[in-house]
């Protein structure tokens, strides 16, 4: 069909939504615009879709959520374990969140499926957390996690409050191919109140939420202790953070935080920052000058969903600098393993999962506790899928789950990356470190001198639109056909082709083991590395090296830098 035609259709479909009809009127004679907004349909995967908030179908908007809430609506009464169960549904501070999730919540309500809406927003993990508390067979946030502003999404979980299975992703994809906009219509909101189709949540789930995380602490009595004496600057970044991350917090003992005003209410335009990521270290531009003048030594921040935590210490000459997400992930393996090691409480069949393009220093840390690392794909869907698989064979005990990308996990109650417990996990470590009369600094460099310097580096390069996601796909297609012998002046020992399923060493190909997914992987001479992917939810591509140095860690930076400027050179 016509551009042309599928534009008619949605200026009749949006008569009634002022903005779109605006942002139509002004594309009318703009064939690029056109056709970016109307050549395809949102992509929904197993994190469910993700993209601009705008008009057409190749937009977030009212009609695009509506469609896949019936989707998944659809797919949940053809599934007869399914029936009977409400869906449980939360939002974060961006634009329209909302109103997409009520919106989600009167569409489920329309065919029948009693809806569990959060009266407010809340942190993903708090709604991964409450699918199962609840007893619900699946789960939506309406959230873009960290991308920026012009950003929302419809994220889906399973009654697991695990991320869906792509068996599961492609079903609801199926259903949703099957309906026209026009059809998806909401319940009128009195009307499923009265009729028990709309249940608002709140303080019940919070507050058991809060327990559970509480619960999670390996050190709890030393906080106890010694925790009103640490000051940490937080920052939810306008997100849905503010209030359960400070609550945690104070009620394990932490008092003394202070919050950056200018971010604590929720902003759905991230106004005091360029990008409401707390992997940036320009997100904490205002949140360092504050944490010098109360004289904090940990300053903490989180995502607008509350699933990342980005942190600032102490330097030994006092200036605040960010840690990266694999530093970060050194320090809280570090704290729970040697923790639980200390109580007499490490389980034998203990377990750490990280993604594949995590640091390498997790493996030495694994070992000295005699603790089993498995690696996953990119996507915390992956760990969730493992926690699930422990609980069901019994094999290991789920202690820690991470990724590079500043997401982190301990427990089983939920099956997502959690900032809440990340961060109060950070925040006891950095106790246990003021106890013991070192910084959260010192700490890591005695990681480092423990079990080797490694330092990684992420990259990412955007292409956005049609033809970004050409590029995208012509630099991966170069990536998945390269066969090189060297990568900046490092040997290739092995290949992954992780699209394939194929890992080719010594002209040997052999089996992965993983599902397939669009992602090539170098290993190198030295234990160095090299990875390309696809980002699943901006228009980027993502490089990735990791090196390691026995000298020390400005050595093991450089040689990263290398690396990497290397890699990039090969898409050229």
């Amino acid at each position: 069909m016509a551009f042309e035609q599928l534009y008619s259709q949605w200026v009749n479909l949006a008569a009634h939504e002022a903005d779109l009809t605006e942002e139509l009127r002004q594309i009318q004679n703009d064939p690029k615009a056109l056709e970016e907004r109307f050549y395809k349909d949102l992509d929904f995967g197993t994190g469910g879709m993700r993209g601009i908030i705008g008009a057409g179908r190749n937009r977030i908007n009212i009609f695009t959520i509506r469609r896949a809430a019936q989707g998944l609506a659809n797919h949940l009464l053809s599934d007869e374990n399914s029936r009977g169960k409400c869906v449980a549904i939360g939002f974060d501070s961006r634009k329209y969140s909302d109103r997409f999730a009520k919106e989600t919540a009167l569409i489920l309500a329309a065919r029948g499926i009693k809806a569990c809406l959060f009266e407010s927003l809340r942190p993903v993990p708090l709604l991964s957390f409450a699918v199962r508390h609840v007893g619900a067979c699946a789960g939506v946030v309406i959230t873009a996690s960290h991308n920026p502003p012009e950003y929302n999404g419809f994220k889906v979980y399973d009654h697991e409050g695990a991320q869906l299975p792509p068996e599961m992703a492609e079903r609801v994809t199926e259903k949703i191919r099957q309906l026209t906009f026009e059809e998806c219509v909401p319940m009128p909101e009195q009307e499923a109140l009265e009729k028990g189709l709309l249940e608002i949540m709140g303080k019940e789930v919070d507050d058991a939420y809060t327990r559970m995380v509480l619960g999670l602490m390996v050190q709890p009595d030393l906080v106890r202790e010694v925790g009103d004496q640490l000051k940490i600057v937080y920052t939810p970044l306008h997100g849905s953070g503010n209030l359960p991350v400070r609550r945690a917090l104070n009620e394990a003992g932490i008092k003394n935080v202070t919050v950056v005003k200018e971010q604590e209410l929720p902003d759905p335009t991230f106004s005091t920052v360029k990008s409401p990521n707390p992997e940036d270290p320009a997100a904490f531009t205002l949140a360092i000058p504050l944490a010098e003048k109360v004289g904090a030594t940990v300053i903490m921040g989180t995502d607008p969903d509350c699933d990342r935590l980005g942190v600032c210490v102490r330097n030994p000459q006092g200036e605040f600098i960010t840690l990266n997400g694999n530093q970060i992930a050194a320090i809280l393996l570090d704290h729970v393993l040697s923790s639980l090691k200390k109580e007499g409480k490490l389980p034998n069949n203990g377990a750490v999962v990280m993604s594949i393009v995590s640091t390498n220093l997790a493996q030495n840390i694994c070992a000295d506790y005699g603790v089993t690392l498995f690696e996953v794909l990119t996507g915390f869907k992956f760990v969730g899928e493992k926690i699930i698989a422990f609980e069901q064979t019994g094999s290991h005990t789920f202690l820690l789950g991470f990724e590079e990308s500043y997401g982190y996990l301990t427990g089983t109650d939920v099956r997502d990356k959690d900032a809440v417990n990340a961060a109060l996990l950070l925040a006891e470590a950095a106790c246990v470190c003021m106890h013991e009369g070192v910084t959260l600094y010192e700490k890591l460099q005695q990681i480092y001198q423990k079990y080797g310097f490694f330092a990684e580096i992420t990259h990412s390069a955007t292409y956005p639109g049609k033809e970004g996601a050409e590029r995208i796909k012509s630099i991966m297609d170069k990536m998945h056909s390269e066969t090189p012998e060297a990568i900046g002046g490092l040997k290739v020992l092995a290949i992954r082709d992780y699209l394939t399923g194929k890992q080719t060493k010594d002209g040997v190909v052999s089996d992965l083991g993983f599902p397939p997914s669009d992602v090539v992987y170098f290993d190198l001479e030295g234990g160095a590395w090299a990875c390309a992917r696809p980002s699943g939810t901006e228009p980027k591509i993502k490089f990735y090296v990791g090196i390691s140095d026995t000298q020390g860690m400005a050595q093991a930076q450089a040689k990263a830098e290398n690396l990497l400027k290397a890699f990039i050179d090969m898409t050229e």
